[in-house]
């Protein structure tokens, strides 16, 4: 029989109008010095929603609070009941401990589909920006779009390795470009400010989405409101926050 969610996961998804559901963990894969990719199976297409949609896994903390973690969906696999998140693992935290050590078999809740940015439809062009942590999250959105739809990533790599490349259907124009962070500190947005600057905008309507660091992504937000585009056309998600562990919730922290 299927193991039934913690009764916090099934409070919480009726609060949330989302779903709760026990998952195993099938793999964990190290694709670059900063990245896992995670293979959970069960209930994948319910948990995962659409594009841009996050997952948020309980997880239990040092102290032995549970606690929760959300993470993009990277991939979903409805013919194995599978979906793909790729978690970055060079700090200690629950989730980045928990997926470098959880072995095939292991059960985790997992409480999905949650987020509110998707694809803009309308738009002629996609601006995918931010650090590694973006990556799951913008090559799934990156996915959808339909020829002759452009795509644009910029994103700030701690190593050479972290710039994961992948592969898109013929018809849509992708130009990549990837930062060396070059030890700069994390809240530091300069890298993404350069790389924004080899970048001209292409014609017609274009839709910038934001994920990383919550300083960054704000710095970022203010200097494409000065490149012209308008407010409606940026959506951002801070991910995470130097100097504070997320909330028990999976958020980072509010504030200045």
């Amino acid at each position: 029989m299927p193991t039934t969610p913690h009764d916090s996961s099934l409070e919480l998804a009726a609060r949330l109008d989302s779903n709760a559901s026990v998952c195993h963990f099938v793999s964990s894969t190290p694709l670059s010095s900063s990245i896992n990719e995670v293979v959970l199976a069960g209930q994948a297409a319910l948990l995962c929603g659409v594009p841009g949609n996050d997952v948020m896994v309980q997880l239990t903390n040092p102290a032995g609070k549970l606690v929760r973690r959300r993470y993009s969906v990277h991939a979903v696999d409805e013919e194995r009941d599978q979906f793909t998140l790729w978690i970055t693992t060079a700090h200690e935290g629950p989730g980045s401990v928990w997926a470098r050590r959880a072995q095939p078999g292991d059960e985790v809740d997992i409480v999905g589909p949650r987020g509110k940015i998707v694809l803009e439809s309308e738009a002629d062009w996609h601006l995918f920006m931010g650090d590694i942590t973006c990556l799951g999250s913008a090559y799934r959105m990156a996915h959808s779009v339909e020829a002759p739809g452009q795509v644009i990533f910029i994103v700030e790599t701690d190593h050479a390795d972290d710039a994961l490349t992948t592969t898109f259907d013929e018809g849509v124009a992708v130009t990549g470009i990837f930062v060396d962070r070059m030890g700069r500190v994390k809240d530091d947005p300069a890298g993404l400010f350069s790389g924004l600057s080899a970048f001209s905008f292409p014609p017609g309507r274009g839709h910038a989405y934001l994920f990383g660091e919550f300083h960054v992504m704000k710095a970022v937000r203010e200097a494409l409101l000065d490149r012209g585009l308008d407010d409606e056309s940026i959506d951002m998600k801070a991910f995470w926050r130097v100097g504070r562990n997320n909330a028990d919730h999976g958020e980072p922290e509010k504030g200045d």
